[in-house]
């Protein structure tokens, strides 16, 4: 009986190992199958290349071409002295040195172990012919090297560059692309029909009428990020934008930039990923600081406390705009979140204007001053053919009569305009800049600015700051600038065009542009 009970026991077991093993290798089987699968389709789906599309293509020289996107594509190929990071600083590029050595004269030394894309060694001759190039034709860079007098070569590594004048942060002025002497001697460089060379991550293979082909520069110096993962870039090119989006749509890019506004309209709002960063198209309203109301500091905060920025730009500009309280918080390193403006607040603007003497009567402020009642009934100035602008001014218009200022709009032609802007003759004027892209502040609050603004402090400042280096000791300094502008509110910044980044769902990788830049780490992208 006792073994009747083991060989039952025994029977048991054997049929349970019998079961497990066929289990375990079925499904052993299944998972390398499907492991297999996987693998197998990372293969056949993971990409070495990148399609970018541009439209209106003039020419892949980069001291030639004025389409801005072909400008954007060659900082892949092509180098400059001193590079400029996603915040606005300045980096170390092909030079290893800039030293300031006068207001008018500076000292570079050039790194001769980096490579031409054909094994050449890059020397301050390239440099001194990229300068004088430049200098002889209109271009995109002309206005970084106009104020260059002449380049001295020192030695094979080591340039000096002469101003005509004192140029505040001079260095941002020296990120043109470098080109190769030695390439084109012997050669017009305006009709060479050599497909050009730089020292960048990729170098041009291939040029005919629909498309250019980069392909990794193998002499790349910066071995670090050389190991990227994008061996090819296929750019498409479109006689118009309407046709660079109709081939996105059906997939055929994979990555563009713009500055329409209208975006949606023409690509839809699904199946694509985007990425927005601040322009340096700046719109402002400028006070004339000298006129007998505005020279009060309370009026030009109240104006500044009644202005809903937000709803402007959404009534106005569709939300197409980013709204603005600093000529630099385009991105630049030296503006940080905690340097806020004033903000929306109407009952604060009646509130500054009151605690200051200001009484509202008879539908108007107005304060007994020196036997004298001045009363605010304000002027402003628009170019009566910009239609936005003309927009804006009605905008103001309406805000500031809900706090009980009354605006008079002056709609003027664009002559008279000129005109009045450059002779100052206005209360209250609407206009704007192409910011550079310096932390330079000269142009609005330095000596002669628009708003015939003064303070000694804000000038001492802005002259010391030229010829500070130190990083933490400039973010100093700056927050003092804008909290003085905060207070005196000499201008009001409005709003600044946006760019975009546009990329398929099938490109990966950290996109973060800016108006310099829109391929920071590019090395790390990879498509699915």
């Amino acid at each position: 009986m006792k073994s009747n009970v083991f060989k039952y026991i025994f029977i048991i077991f054997a049929i349970g190992v019998v079961i497990y093993s066929i289990y375990a290798l079925y499904f052993k089987d299944k998972g390398t199958e499907k492991e297999k699968e996987q693998s197998k389709g990372l293969e056949i789906v993971e990409k070495t290349d990148i399609r970018l599309g541009i439209s209106n293509y003039d020419t892949i020289n980069p001291l030639i071409s004025n389409n801005k996107e072909i400008l954007n594509v060659n900082k892949l190929i092509f180098e400059p002295l001193i590079n400029i990071t996603k915040e606005y600083k300045i980096e170390m590029c092909l030079a290893t040195e800039c030293s300031k050595i006068s207001d008018t004269a500076y000292v570079i030394k050039i790194d001769t172990n980096k490579k031409w894309q054909d094994g050449g060694s890059l020397v301050a001759k390239d440099v001194a012919f990229t300068i004088e190039t430049l200098k002889e034709g209109k271009n995109i860079y002309s206005y970084d090297v106009e104020p260059i007098e002449n380049v001295e070569i020192l030695d094979t590594n080591t340039i000096r560059i002469n101003l005509t004048r004192p140029v505040p942060f001079f260095e941002y002025n020296l990120t043109f692309p470098i080109i190769s002497n030695n390439y084109y001697i012997g050669e017009n460089f305006y009709e060479s029909t050599k497909l050009p060379m730089g020292t960048g991550m990729y170098k041009i293979s291939k040029i005919d009428a629909n498309n250019i082909t980069l392909e990794k520069n193998d002499r790349w110096w910066n071995k670090e990020k050389q190991e990227t993962k994008i061996e090819k870039i296929d750019i498409k090119i479109f006689s118009e934008i309407g046709e660079l989006y109709n081939s996105f749509k059906l997939g055929n890019i994979d990555i563009f930039t713009s500055s329409n506004s209208n975006l949606e309209n023409y690509i839809g709002t699904i199946g694509y990923a985007k990425c927005e960063y601040g322009g340096r198209e700046f719109d402002y309203l400028a006070f004339n600081c000298q006129d007998n109301i505005l020279k009060n500091i309370e009026v030009r905060k109240a104006i500044g406390y009644a202005l809903d920025k937000t709803a402007l730009v959404t009534s106005v500009y569709n939300n197409n705009k980013y709204t603005s309280n600093f000529p630099i918080d385009y991105g630049n390193y030296l503006y940080t979140e905690k340097a806020l403006s004033l903000g929306y607040n109407e009952e604060q603007a009646k509130k500054v204007l009151e605690e200051n003497g200001w009484n509202y009567k008879n539908n108007r402020w107005q304060k007994q001053e020196n036997y004298r009642t001045d009363r605010i009934n304000l002027n402003l100035t628009v170019n009566r053919e910009d239609e936005n602008r003309v927009k804006v001014a009605e905008f103001i218009k309406q805000e500031l009569a809900k706090i009980g200022i009354t605006v008079n709009i002056n709609k003027v032609t664009k002559a008279n305009y000129d005109a009045i802007l450059q002779n100052k003759n206005y209360q209250m004027i609407l206009t704007g800049v192409y910011n550079s892209f310096t932390p330079n502040l000269e142009t609005f609050l330095g000596n002669g600015n628009l708003q015939n603004y003064n303070n000694e402090e804000l000038s001492t400042i802005i002259g010391d700051v030229k010829n500070i280096k130190d990083e933490n000791l400039l973010k100093e300094k700056y927050s003092r600038i804008i909290e003085i502008y905060n207070n005196d509110m000499p201008f009001i910044s409005l709003y600044r065009n946006k760019g975009t980044v546009v990329r398929s769902q099938n490109l990966a990788g950290e996109i973060t542009p800016n108006n310099y830049f829109s391929y920071y780490n590019f090395y790390s992208w990879s498509r699915m």
